[in-house]
This record gives C-alpha cells, structure tokens and sequence, in this order.
C-alpha cells in the first residue's frame, strides 16, 4: 500500500496524534525524514502539546561513542546507518512495548557529540511515544525490528534547499565552520538523505508541513 500524503498544520498534527493516545495501552509513533527536515522540533511541538501523556526517544541516543567510530575506522561519516546501534534501539522501543515501569532512555548530546546514557526517564503512564530519527524504515540490519515495534511511522519532507541551509546552520552552531558545514552536509548528510528517501514509501504517513519555510 502507498502512504497516505498529508499537508498539513502542526495544530492538525497534534489532532492526528491526540487521537494515537489510548489510556489502557502504550502507543508508539516514529517520527522520520532526512537530516534537517524537522523531526525534533515537530516531536517536540507534539509533547507540549499533549503534555504527560507524551515522551519523546530520540534514535541518536544510540550513536555509537566517537571512540568506537575510530576504531571502525567510521567517524569520517557519522550518522550513517551502520554508526548506530540499531539492535539496542529496536531493544529499547520493544522494552517500552511491555515494561509496566519506568524506562531510561540514552540521549545525544550535541554539544558533546556523544550520548548519555540513561538520561532521559519514560514514566511508566506515559501513553504516547514519539520516536524520531533517519532510519525508521530502514529494511536492513536491525532495523525492521525496531519498525515492528512501531504503531505508526509518519514521513516528514521538507524542500531540500531549505533543509540543506538548516543543516549548516546547525554545523555551524555546533563548532564548524561554514566551508566544514557546508562540506559535510554534501559529503555526508546528503548522502544519507539519498538512503532516506528511499524508504519513503514504507511510511504509513507522508508529511509536508503546511507552516514550514
């Protein structure tokens, strides 16, 4: 089946989402799209919006430590797919699917450019998880495990120009220069945008969103 193509508001994304939030179960929603098309500010738009009931984990927790990158001899091109540790993710949502406790999640740090684990808490009454991150779809590795742990994935596009400038904005703001920036985003995150895009079709929504510029 192809995805279901929505443009839409963000006030009519937390309608869509509200109705995702079920009191006797856990819901699990994957937020996913290239580098820079929007995924944490629309988890994080979601969560204000729907408050308790709502916690976000974010796939770039399980970035694999710089270190590691290193002896893979795989730093050169961070955030690709095999620079995750896609079998601990697919653990975590599948952990959330069952534990009637309180589960720590890892976060990444972008100022260290490296995860904490055990940072984030999910109470055990939160009803709806937001996930987001590159490879939701991905059909590769572990991957499709943490998929199946999914109820939804939605697709979020953005017009790659402009989501080519937000991505050097955020090298730069993170301690590269606009040439390393700019040099990155082509070598290495257009690359993976490339691999994204691919998976589109495996959503079950595709996202434009009406108020993005």
């Amino acid at each position: 089946m192809s995805p279901e193509v929505v443009h839409a508001s963000v006030d009519e994304l937390i309608t869509r989402a509200k109705t995702l939030v079920m009191p006797s179960q856990r819901t699990i929603l994957g937020i996913t799209g290239a580098p820079g098309a929007g995924k944490s500010t629309l988890c994080e738009a979601l969560r204000a919006a729907l408050g308790s009931d709502t916690a976000v984990v974010g796939m770039d927790g399980f970035h694999l430590a710089n270190s590691e990158l290193r002896r893979l001899g795989r730093a050169s091109r961070k955030g690709a797919p095999d620079t995750f540790d896609a079998a601990g993710y697919a653990a975590l949502l599948e952990r959330l699917r069952t534990d009637d406790g309180v589960v720590y999640a890892p976060l990444f740090d972008r100022s260290l450019e490296e995860s904490i684990n055990a940072a984030i808490p999910i109470p055990a009454d939160a009803r709806l998880i937001l996930t987001e991150g590159n490879y939701l779809l991905t059909d590769s590795g572990s991957w499709p495990r943490a998929r199946a742990a999914m109820d939804q994935v939605w697709f979020l596009e953005l017009p790659g120009g402009t989501r080519r400038q937000r991505l050097v904005a955020r090298h730069e703001a993170h301690g590269r220069t606009a040439s390393e920036a700019a040099e990155w985003v082509r070598d290495v995150d257009e690359q993976n945008a490339e691999l994204i895009e691919k998976t589109r079709y495996r959503a079950d929504v595709v996202v434009t969103l009406a108020d993005s510029s």
